[in-house]
């Protein structure tokens, strides 16, 4: 059987009591910049701007932002492409799952590499 030693066992409960001090205090600290009402400001008679960015910048932010999400889930998948892999020993459903999520890491790339593309036809068709 497996023991835990007294020293180890009150190292433990110290780290746990710290993180739940921490999750307590910003939470505490969340709850009270919540309960602050914010200043109210009267109508200034100004027009209102709701967006401050012309289309073009929106749909290059939307490119960056899509690219960097779609290479990110390839990336996931094919690190667990690479976990299936290695933990297969040599089963063939195991080999099979493996093949599956390389094959999704591989779309997912090539997605990400023709996200431009695609935004590009979009600007064509919205006119920006």
């Amino acid at each position: 059987m497996f023991r835990i030693s007294a020293r180890r066992r009150a190292l433990i409960h110290s780290r746990a009591a710290r993180r739940a001090a921490r999750v307590v205090a910003v939470a505490g600290g969340l709850l009270l910049f919540l309960s602050v009402p914010a200043a109210a400001y009267a109508d200034s008679g100004a027009p209102l701007l709701l967006a401050v960015n012309s289309l073009p910048v929106v749909i290059w932010n939307l490119q960056a932002w899509l690219m960097g999400i779609l290479a990110a889930l390839a990336t996931l998948f094919l690190v667990l492409a690479g976990v299936y892999w290695a933990t297969a020993g040599g089963d063939p459903s195991q080999v099979e799952r493996a093949k599956g999520a390389l094959r999704n890491a591989l779309v997912g790339y090539g997605v990400a590499v023709l996200a431009p593309v695609l935004l590009q036809v979009v600007r064509g068709i919205v006119g920006g």
